[in-house]
């Protein structure tokens, strides 16, 4: 398969970035020349808000490394975008998406961390898999309603709810209610059928001017790049704030999230150079075979055929509610309350099986003897297609309560986080029609039974994790707030009580509870040489409790005289985080320098087999990575403003790779999978104070695919155009604006892994050949976004 090949350099793009900077120094008046652009309408606000690098950074006062971007560079990305692609920018993170509309997904990176190393939260809540702590991006929130997201990108804040982030944390936090009365419409057409309609009401100030509200609505669709089918995604947002006084406050938000979208497949090298770069699922199904009573009659095997594209759907249904308390106590005491309840069904992968009609559980028994006639020719003889896939339940409550007490030159923060996930997995299956259409694609109505009437199960687990920590901070001012000391400790414990029901997939019944728990300390100091520069440092213990399908006896678990014992017992992954830093924060420069080191101890590589929709765990032992981050950006100068990032991550792996008794891979000395050397970003753009245009590039240097180095994946650059038009407010239309989008406007073709943790793609003594799978860049693609407030 022969890919485009990317047309700039790391080094081009940094001497591009810096020219425009030096170019930003050298013009005159900030907004001098601009006023003359300004619209006559005095009502008319400037488009896209006077921010530093457009929207991508924010002065920051952090003692560790930590990126920001706001609502203004938000709104300038395509409306059906994730918060994966929202990042994509910031020289720490190697970000994609499975398709150009951001509805189906994406993968993410962060200095080498795989995403279910990060953690996630929406508004304090975590969002990670209280299972494989896996995040979902397309799921969240509408990006029309997000404020803020930051990276922190060495250690996860204090007073952070995770036990799954060794690699830092990246957090969303959605916008108030807005204190004016208004009704916000907001259109989005582009290619491939891609429609979103954005709804948004806000009361304004009621209740003696002390509350707001809002609630929004949004429904977005579109069609594959590649193949057959589609996504479909239904959101709405609803949110309160009221301000008793300014230091006594409640808000809250409900998210709730509909979506079902189809799969984009991964092939491997052989098979792109079989197929074809837009090769996807069968669009005909293959069909079932005509039964004959006593007969064994086999419908064709997936073996023989692509699964058909309606048998790989991933429908899912979330909620992430939270509510945030604040008050004051004295003149010196705050207390924060944040508690929470997430919920979440559905199911995911490939739902295209073969069963056989007799090898249904006999739960008298315990064996797979069972027989069921699925095709209703009066035998059990056959196999017969099915819908079957993994289901997820979770139901989530959760608190996070803090206090926080000033006295001297000291500000002290105590609290603790409770969480009680109930975290159920099972694998029913419903027929499948002579058209390939199962019977339900959310497997709940319809559902095949066994003789003894309970449905049948292709697993059946349930995972209570109980997580908590308390954590304390003690944050030192000395010499006049020139110097600031922070001292901070965290210990998080997560017990894992795992139950697998017997079921078709594994026939004993068993339970399995392990605790951990760990002692997280964090230690940053920043001084501020004058007015416009500091220093900064930070050296933080992150850990993650194991996911919980390590539980499963594929491999991990061994049943003594029915007894469920772990011959090799998976850690805790720990890893200490160094950062050293430099900001310069003036009115037209901001701009942030990073050096760091990563010593990763028993670190994880989990795989995701979207075929069968199961995870694997590899314990890599020890890891260490280096590397250092540039991020610069001005303020518009002359109409022009810039961003420019740059980040070089050099990771080794410290030790060769048991796969036997009496083998093992040559890992030692090889670098980490997904963790491109070099990455850089840069944004150019110009304003006046009606309108915007803005160039991105992206540049992702070569990347490793397996742990031995012995599959590469090329480096790639996009490109991006970005535009606005604020048209003059005209009757009941304020704010009328038009936006455009173009995302790899070179149609540049280029891969990411599927999956993090593939060893090796060659064959080595005792360790045959891997597949490596991949997602494929989606083409060129356009949208329009045209929005107004009534």
């Amino acid at each position: 398969m022969n890919f485009k090949k990317a047309s700039a350099t790391p080094f081009r793009l940094t001497m591009v970035a810096v020219a425009c900077q030096i170019a930003c120094l050298s013009m005159s008046s900030a907004y001098a020349d601009e006023k003359d652009n300004q619209p006559t309408d005095s009502k008319q606000v400037t488009i896209t808000g006077k921010k530093v690098g457009m929207g991508l950074m924010v002065q920051e006062n952090a003692p560790k490394a930590r990126s920001t971007i706001t609502a203004e560079e938000l709104a300038k990305q395509r409306p059906t975008g994730n918060a994966y692609e929202a990042l994509e920018l910031m020289p720490a993170v190697n970000s994609y998406n499975y398709d150009a509309t951001g509805l189906f997904g994406g993968g993410l990176s962060l200095r080498g961390f795989n995403s279910d190393q990060i953690g996630a939260t929406i508004n304090g809540v975590p969002v990670n898999d209280s299972g494989n702590f896996a995040v979902y991006p397309q799921e969240f929130v509408d990006q029309e309603n997000t404020c803020t997201q930051f990276v922190t990108q060495g250690s996860t804040d204090v007073d952070s709810p995770q036990i799954g982030a060794t690699g830092g944390n990246f957090g969303i936090t959605t916008c108030d209610p807005s204190k004016e009365k208004r009704f916000r419409v907001m259109q989005t057409l582009g290619g491939l059928n891609l429609k979103k309609t954005y709804l948004r009401y806000d009361t304004g100030l009621v209740f003696d001017n002390k509350s707001r509200f809002f609630i929004s609505y949004s429904n977005a669709q579109a069609d594959k790049w590649k193949g057959a089918g589609g996504a479909r995604r239904d959101h709405v947002d609803m949110g309160f704030r009221t301000d008793f006084d300014r230091f006594n406050s409640v808000s809250g938000t409900i998210l709730y999230n509909r979506a079902i979208n189809q799969n984009i497949s991964t092939f491997n090298l052989a098979d792109l150079n079989k197929n074809g770069y837009y090769y996807d699922y069968s669009q005909s199904f293959i069909g079932h075979v005509t039964p004959t009573k006593g007969k064994a009659d086999n419908d064709p095997s997936q073996a023989n055929a692509d699964s058909f594209y309606k048998l790989t759907q991933n429908p899912f249904e979330n909620v992430i509610a939270s509510t945030i308390i604040k008050a004051r106590f004295g003149d010196s005491t705050d207390l924060k309350v944040v508690p929470y309840y997430w919920y979440g069904y559905g199911n995911g992968g490939v739902q295209q099986k073969l069963v056989s009609e007799g090898a249904f559980l006999n739960t008298a028994t315990g064996k797979n003897t069972a027989g069921v006639d699925l095709n209703g020719d009066g035998d059990t003889l056959d196999k017969v297609i099915v819908a079957n896939a993994s289901v997820t339940r979770t139901n989530r409550p959760g608190v996070t309560a803090s206090l926080t007490h000033q006295f001297d030159n000291h500000q002290v923060l105590v609290g603790f986080w409770y969480e009680r996930a109930t975290h159920e997995q099972f694998g029913p299956m419903v027929s499948v029609d002579a058209n390939g259409e199962p019977n339900d694609i959310w497997l709940k109505a319809g559902r095949i039974l066994r003789p003894d009437g309970t449905p049948y199960q292709s697993r059946d687990w349930k995972t209570i994790s109980t997580g908590y920590q308390v954590f304390a901070q003690d944050t030192i001012s000395l010499m006049n707030d020139k110097l600031s000391l922070n001292f901070g400790v965290r210990a998080p414990t997560m017990k894992r009580d795992f139950t697998n029901f017997a079921n078709e997939g594994g026939t004993v019944s068993y339970n399995i509870s392990k605790k951990y728990s760990e002692i997280l300390p964090q230690l940053g100091a920043r001084y501020q040489i004058d007015n416009n520069n500091q220093v900064f440092a930070s050296l933080a213990k992150n850990m993650k409790a194991p996911p919980n399908f390590i539980y499963a006896t594929t491999g991990n678990v061994v049943l003594v005289n029915g007894v469920a014992t772990m011959p090799v017992d998976v850690k805790a992954e720990t890893s200490y985080n160094l950062d050293i830093g430099y900001r310069h924060q003036s009115d037209l420069i901001t701009g942030q320098f990073t050096v760091y080191a990563v010593d990763f101890r028993n670190r994880q590589a989990t795989a995701y087999d979207p075929i069968s929709n199961t995870s694997s765990l590899t314990s890599v032992g020890k890891v260490k990575t280096n590397g250092f981050e540039i991020e610069l950006g001005n303020t518009p100068v002359n109409g022009w403003s810039f961003y420019s990032s740059v980040g070089y991550a050099k990771s080794e792996i410290q030790e060769d790779l048991p796969v036997s008794k009496t083998a093992s891979l040559p890992t030692a000395g090889k670098e980490m999978t997904l963790t491109p050397k070099y990455k850089a970003g840069l944004s150019a753009q110009y304003e006046t104070g009606a309108w915007y245009t803005r160039v991105k590039v992206k540049y992702t240097g070569k990347q490793w695919a397996t742990m031995t180095n012995d599959e590469l994946v090329p480096a790639y650059t996009l490109v991006g155009l970005d535009a606005g038009y604020q048209f003059p407010n005209t009757g009941f239309l304020k704010k009328p604006t038009l936006r455009m989008s173009i995302s790899n406007l070179t149609d540049r073709q280029y891969r990411n892994p599927s999956s993090f943790n593939v060893t090796n793609a060659l064959a080595y003594p005792g360790a045959g050949a891997k597949n490596v799978f991949y997602y494929l860049g989606a083409p060129r693609f356009a949208s329009v976004t045209f929005s107004a407030d009534f």
